[in-house]
């Protein structure tokens, strides 16, 4: 089982690359809000303690969210591996991740990151936000993102690094260029299928 962290800041394109890598290596998209989602419409256990805290405004402690992954990971035991998104985003997330997946025989194969400049992120996220309507279209907005994610988030892939994991990808370019280069980092793991 092959599994990946796709990271980089809002825009940086890991929606796109990530649709890639589900095509070409039929790995599993491990969505942590879509996880939350699909927990709670099925009313499961953790699905209902996750609900209590969003409905408090709160959000879902750690120990929840590991434990719905570790219920998705139990659900698809014949799967070629998963690609992470959204978690881990701290250092602590990651840590729980690493001893999830050691309990279940895997590991944490590779993340990616995919590096685009701050300035590049702004026009990419302008753009979105004017064709999406999503709530990015701001300069303000838009850079309070990439500071959280700079500040709270950048520190998960030094954790990676520390371990060899650690890929960056020059996220800038045309989409099959930037997808050619994370898939020549992944076939050292796992043929497309």
């Amino acid at each position: 089982m092959f599994n990946l962290i796709l990271f980089g800041p809002p825009g940086s394109g890991k929606g796109t690359q990530s649709s890639n890598l589900i095509n070409t290596f039929g790995l599993k998209h491990l969505s942590t809000g879509d996880l939350l989602r699909d927990e709670i419409s099925r009313e499961t256990r953790l699905g209902l303690e996750a609900k209590k805290f969003m409905d408090a405004g709160q959000l879902v402690p750690d120990a929840v969210v590991i434990g719905m992954i570790g219920s998705k990971l139990d659900e698809n035991p014949q799967a070629r591996g998963f690609i992470f998104d959204g978690f881990p985003r701290t250092t602590a997330q990651a840590e729980a991740l690493d001893n999830l997946l050691q309990l279940k025989g895997t590991n944490i194969h590779m993340l990616i990151s995919l590096e685009v400049p701050e300035e590049e992120l702004k026009q990419r996220l302008l753009l979105r936000g004017a064709v999406s309507g999503r709530s990015d279209d701001n300069e303000e907005v838009i850079a309070n993102r990439i500071v959280e994610y700079r500040a709270k988030t950048e520190p998960v892939s030094n954790y990676y690094e520390a371990q060899g994991k650690l890929e960056r990808i020059k996220g800038v370019g045309e989409v099959e260029e930037i997808f050619g280069a994370i898939k020549g980092k992944i076939e050292s793991f796992i043929l497309p299928q």
